[in-house]
């Protein structure tokens, strides 16, 4: 039997890849924003209109007043003293991509779950879609199991398939020379 042809990668099919430097840039300066936990002025990173796709238990945010209350404003008051490190970038053209961690203290309500003052790492990637100099698409994968495993919670009771690996990696991971 004979598979239907997919189409892959579709959304990058008419990247510019003469943008590649300035996609870096305004990425670079988006997560020195964040950093500075400037909320109001993510306007200047984001477009008005952008989209905000993140995975189960994150949701999809349309915009950037309603990224900036159902998911900026929560996730600061949850997680303060937050430092955001992109441990990997990538950058093609109007595409890049990051993998990192947010280190940061658990000092408000997060998924039902009351301060712990516990200092957290949140593993995540992104990935940003930069036009005329602004985002105008975010998807994340942000490993919320993690963050719940560290306050106490195992979403997985017990059953993760890390309890069928041979050794259990610390992050960060020292990368192989």
């Amino acid at each position: 039997m004979k598979r239907p042809e997919v189409q892959q990668a579709p959304f990058t099919l008419d990247n510019d890849l003469s943008k590649t430097e300035k996609t870096r840039a305004v990425v670079e300066a988006m997560v020195n924003g964040l950093n500075d936990h400037d909320i109001a002025g993510m306007g200047r990173f984001f477009d008005e209109d952008f989209r905000w796709i993140g995975n189960t238990g994150c949701g999809f945010k349309n915009g950037l007043e309603e990224f900036q209350n159902n998911w900026q404003r929560p996730f600061q008051a949850a997680f303060s003293e937050k430092v955001c490190t992109d441990e990997v970038r990538i950058a093609e053209g109007e595409w890049m991509a990051a993998f990192g961690r947010q280190n940061a203290k658990h000092t408000g309500v997060f998924m039902g779950i009351e301060p712990t003052g516990k200092d957290v790492e949140i593993r995540y990637m992104d990935f940003w879609k930069v036009v005329d100099d602004k985002i105008v698409d975010n998807w994340v994968m942000i490993d919320f199991p993690y963050v719940l495993k560290q306050l106490g919670k195992d979403i997985f009771n017990g059953e993760g398939w890390e309890k069928l690996d041979s050794t259990e990696i610390q992050h960060p991971v020292t990368p192989l020379k």
